[in-house]
């Protein structure tokens, strides 16, 4: 009797366990596949403020120009404060 009841667990978890695992996880794996709405809003702020930083750092350095015109040079050479 103990050998049947232990043939039945092992039958039923190869067969219906298993595949109903594979398949719980396949499934979780394709709904999170694509972008949720706030991560896509997210990286749209991520964006937006990317853009920000950029012209702050354009503006710096058109400041830079006009106030050192020399100051690439020196930063090139590896001397960014003198």
């Amino acid at each position: 009797m103990d050998e049947l009841v232990m043939v039945v667990a092992i039958v039923a978890i190869i067969f219906v366990a298993c595949p109903a695992v594979f398949l719980h996880y396949r499934a979780e794996f394709r709904k999170t596949k694509s972008i949720s709405a706030d991560d896509e809003r997210l990286v749209d702020d991520l964006w937006k403020t990317a853009q920000r930083l950029e012209r702050r750092v354009e503006a710096l350095e058109t400041i830079l120009d006009k106030e050192a015109p020399d100051w690439r040079d020196d930063y090139t050479r590896g001397r960014p404060n003198a």
